[in-house]
């Protein structure tokens, strides 16, 4: 299944937020930041990649659905992969 750019916009304004966190990230480590504030903001880039990703799959499922391919043309497996390669 193609994704449909026009939806993407939030998912493209996530992922660049996360990009620049992750340069803070390195900037950070450069500048020998406490390792407990490059940690926390680690783990905020990981949450934004994350919810990009579960955003990407749900928009996926829902042009299925509204395409009139249905659940039928839905591939069970490749999507709980797809799943599982976020978790």
């Amino acid at each position: 299944m193609e994704l449909d750019a026009t939806e993407m916009g939030p998912v493209i304004n996530r992922i660049k937020r996360a990009q620049g966190q992750l340069g803070g990230v390195l900037r950070m480590l450069e500048e020998g930041r406490d390792c407990e504030d490059v940690v926390t903001q680690l783990a905020a880039v990981s949450r934004a990649l994350d919810r990009a990703g579960f955003a990407i799959v749900a928009s996926g499922l829902q042009q299925c659905l509204t395409t009139g391919e249905g659940m039928e043309s839905v591939d069970v497996k490749k999507m709980e992969k797809l799943f599982l390669s976020l978790a």
